[in-house]
């Protein structure tokens, strides 16, 4: 989300910030192109505008144009204002009500309501310590309430039976009652949608509204419908009183305008974003975090909190005593790689760091990928306990060996070889620099934390640590 306008933004404002002094005319020109690139992004017009006239009130102020650093200043201009477009603080879910805290899951067909209920109701589960239960109230799509029984059995997060034939209404106030002779904590509702708003969807909302009094009504809307999701998010708070939104295919959408226009357009907050297909991947919408990641900032405090979600503090422990002993073995290269997946792959990781724009260039020319991960863990899942824990008995023969084995060549095994000596290597002088040194390595090392990498040619800069005494725990 948000690539293309962070790939033209930090455009913008590298070359803003590579001059020593501005004048109006340098942040006007500036400040066009920012609006194109907003424009470009799919944020309706008058977001825009308003945002431009926002941002050059203050950045061609005296304190920004006479400051020892300018352009710097801009962008932080520039920032804060996205974080208040954004919505400012982040708002969570308010489950503030007597159990079964009820929310009313609304939005058109086909925008992922259904496969978003279940993720909020995993998420409440594991994440909040919550009892869900869930109910379809979607009479009308073939299967619809067979596909919530389906993703309740996957998530193990209870569903209402089905009774067919039972309307709508009847079924919300049947799953009330449920929830509450159950001791449930929270009640989520999925309701029907349309192809298009009209009349009859909008008055069987309010009327489940009506009967469950639900504590959020989130409007969930596909990110990928451009300004058409600021038209449907209008709509449905006209009628039946969205308190958040839930942006899905997030992943998708390389634009990301709708964020900023349905925030500023309906004044509810994004609550959160669906970020794949998997039952976990959905995100709290942070609006300080997202513009960090527009402006290419990273963010730093996401990859923590992904890292910890990931990564066992006992194995972590474990690898970090063996890296002070200098010890690494193909073993513990592999539980990286595993560990690296976990958190959402090369692609993952990078889209959370700062100077993602240019980590992500030299992956591409480097022909880094996820693809390298999996390619990597074939050739080590080929090689036998023994060879993994003693690389140096892995000659011609077994390398050729462990290449058909793997499906690749024996290039790649020396490859992952020489990689794997290289993180010794760097292993050591970790081991030699203390807890310090080793919490500011682990994957580090994966992609040349201080050196050249063997894995993609020489890029240097390095990922944050995937384990270590003082790094991430659960």
């Amino acid at each position: 989300m948000f690539e293309a306008l962070s790939e033209k933004l930090t455009g913008v404002f590298d070359r803003l910030t590579r001059r020593g002094a501005l004048n109006e005319s340098d942040v006007d020109e500036a400040l066009r192109e920012v609006r194109v690139a907003l424009l470009e992004a799919d944020v309706a017009l008058p977001v825009a505008r308003d945002f431009i006239a926002t941002v050059r009130e203050q950045a061609v102020g005296a304190q920004v144009l006479k400051s020892v650093t300018p352009g710097q200043m801009v962008v932080k201009v520039v920032h804060d204002a996205l974080v208040e477009a954004l919505g400012g603080t982040g708002e969570g879910l308010n489950l503030a009500a007597q159990p079964p805290a009820v929310l009313l899951m609304v939005g058109l067909q086909g925008s992922g309501k259904t496969t978003s209920t279940a993720k909020l109701a995993l998420r409440l589960q594991v994440r909040e310590n919550k009892r869900a239960l869930m109910a379809s109230l979607d009479t009308r799509r073939p299967a619809a309430q067979q596909q919530l029984a389906v993703l309740g059995e996957q998530t193990g997060v209870e569903t209402l039976n089905i009774v067919p034939g039972e309307p709508p209404l009847a079924i919300a106030k049947r799953a009330l009652q449920t929830a509450k002779l159950g001791g449930f904590d929270v009640l989520l509702l999925d309701s029907a949608g349309r192809l298009h708003i009209d009349d009859e969807l909008m008055n069987e909302i309010v009327a489940v509204r009506d009967a469950t009094r639900p504590i959020e009504t989130l409007l969930v809307a596909d990110a990928m419908t451009g300004q058409d999701a600021v038209t449907i998010a209008e709509a449905f708070k006209a009628r039946t009183g969205v308190t958040g939104i839930f942006l899905t295919r997030v992943d998708g959408d390389a634009r990301g305008g709708a964020a900023l226009s349905m925030r500023a357009v309906t004044g509810c907050p994004i609550k959160f974003i669906g970020v794949g297909e998997k039952s976990d991947a959905i995100e709290p919408f942070h609006p300080e975090r997202i513009a960090g990641r527009i402006l290419g900032m990273g963010d730093v405090v996401g990859l923590v909190e992904k890292a910890a979600e990931t990564i066992e503090r006992e194995e972590a422990e474990k690898l970090a005593r063996k890296m002070q002993k200098g010890e690494f073995s193909l073993d513990d290269f592999d539980q990286q790689l595993q560990q690296l997946e976990k958190m959402g792959g090369i692609g993952g990781i990078a889209g959370l760091l700062p100077g993602v724009k240019n980590i992500q260039k030299q992956m591409a020319n480097a022909n880094v990928d996820d693809r390298t991960i999996l390619r990597q863990r074939a050739i080590l899942s080929s090689m036998t306990p023994r060879e993994r824990q003693k690389p140096d008995l892995i000659k011609a023969s077994r390398k050729r060996r462990i290449a058909a084995g793997s499906g690749t060549s024996v290039a790649d095994v020396n490859r992952l070889l020489k990689q794997h000596q290289e993180m010794g290597r760097l292993m050591k002088q970790m081991g030699k620099l203390g807890k310090k040194g080793l919490m500011r390595s682990g994957l580090g090392a994966l992609f040349g934390a201080g050196g050249g990498n063997p894995m993609a040619g020489g890029m240097q800069g390095g990922f944050p640590p995937v384990g270590g005494p003082g790094g991430p725990k659960r």
